[in-house]
């Protein structure tokens, strides 16, 4: 295991050997925070990212006997199709994680893709989140993230209008020919705890794109997750290849 310190931008990269050990990491790393949470607070929120990367770390996490009860889980975005469609993140979330075992006692909060526009389901998430977390701006225990290869985070694609968001809680992305619903930039700043999940060499530019500190996020808005604390990324040896390490 590698670990690169970044003083300057409060990056910090774990380099896992395979995705099996980056699944583990990556389990380990979210149960650390739900417990860090739930010793201060009755309830934990986190918010958690689509994708195929986080499946087999949702299904260790899975397993974790940690007091499910008390945590709500979130999504960070979520594409406009149905709950059952291939694509849902909510889907994959039920498949994985929240199928059986410990976690399946979990309060799970989908982002409600029934309504009749992208725009209604995205002020109904909206509100959800304005009810669990009476906060202005929501703070999640523990946010997990992805990392597109184009430098995308959430669904905060480069180009479009969604990352220039910051008067609202949630808006709508516009990503591979699909609207989705997505958390905004300040949201996913406020979190306690962000984690970057990276696997596979196609995301080796982008990853490096992340880490440099001249790197405008117009081009990488993943660059726009600025939260008090470190950002811990947490990569397999595939897609930090290119970077040196400690």
């Amino acid at each position: 295991m590698a670990l690169l310190t970044d003083p300057a931008s409060r990056y910090h990269l774990t380099v896992a050997a395979n995705p099996e050990e980056l699944a583990r990491q990556a389990a380990e790393q979210i149960a650390y925070g739900i417990d860090l949470a739930l010793a201060e607070r009755e309830r934990a929120q986190i918010a958690l990212a689509g994708g195929e990367t986080p499946k087999s770390a949702y299904a260790v996490l899975g397993r974790e006997h940690l007091p499910w009860e008390r945590v709500d889980v979130l999504l960070g975005d979520e594409r406009w199709v149905a709950a059952d469609d291939p694509s849902s993140n909510a889907r994959m979330l039920r498949e994985t994680l929240l199928a059986q075992g410990p976690a399946s006692r979990a309060r799970f909060h989908p982002v409600p893709t029934d309504r009749a526009t992208p725009e209604a389901s995205a002020a109904a998430y909206a509100a959800e989140l304005s009810a669990l977390c009476p906060d202005p701006l929501p703070r999640f225990d523990v946010l997990l993230l992805g990392l597109g290869d184009d430098g995308h985070t959430a669904s905060l694609f480069p180009g479009t209008a969604a990352p220039g968001v910051s008067d609202r809680t949630v808006t709508i992305g516009e990503g591979k020919g699909l609207p989705r619903i997505t958390l905004t930039a300040p949201v996913l700043s406020a979190a306690r705890r962000v984690i970057f999940l990276v696997s596979g060499g196609g995301k080796r530019q982008a990853l490096a794109r992340l880490l440099d500190p001249a790197e405008p996020p117009e081009r990488t808005p993943a660059r726009l997750v600025r939260p008090a604390g470190e950002v811990l990324i947490l990569a397999d040896a595939a897609a930090a290849a290119d970077l040196a390490s400690a």
